[in-house]
């Protein structure tokens, strides 16, 4: 994927399920935490506060897990562990460009995945990334307003 912002579009957002994660990795979250406050400054990302981590009991014992995300200037990045199904789901969006084959990698080694589904979105595809863009997008709107009327 190129690194370049493109002319219109809002931003990449990367969905990551994950398949026969470790599980010590999964319920631990120190581990978690760990991965959320350090993983922004890898993606060269602006982290704004600190990750927010917590374990989480549902009605149905064994989808007990670790949820945890952490905004960034440019989204966001989350993630739900289900440790007694080797099992996580990762959400990264971002107005700016990053690598989703090096981050899917990387969460791939850091939890010891064996499989995944991934999915990459365009996000905001008509969203102008300029001003002057910005501005033909209003007058065509407003064009299109008066030849309504």
């Amino acid at each position: 994927m190129g690194m370049g912002k493109p002319e219109f579009g809002f931003g990449v957002h990367l969905m990551l399920d994950g398949y026969g994660c470790d599980r010590a990795a999964l319920e631990d979250l120190q581990f978690i935490y760990n991965f959320l406050d350090e993983y922004p400054d890898q993606m060269n990302m602006t982290k704004i506060m600190p990750p927010y981590v917590f374990r989480y009991n549902g009605s149905v014992p064994e989808d007990w897990g670790v949820s945890g995300f952490v905004l960034i200037a440019e989204s966001h990045i989350s993630i739900h562990t289900f440790p007694d199904k080797q099992y996580l789901s990762l959400d990264m969006f971002s107005c700016k460009p990053f690598d989703t084959d090096d981050a899917v990698e990387t969460v791939r080694k850091h939890f010891k995945m064996q499989k995944c589904e991934k999915r990459v979105l365009d996000r905001g595809q008509e969203f102008p990334n300029t001003i002057k863009e910005s501005a033909q997008v209003v007058r065509m709107d407003r064009m299109l307003m008066q030849r309504s009327r």
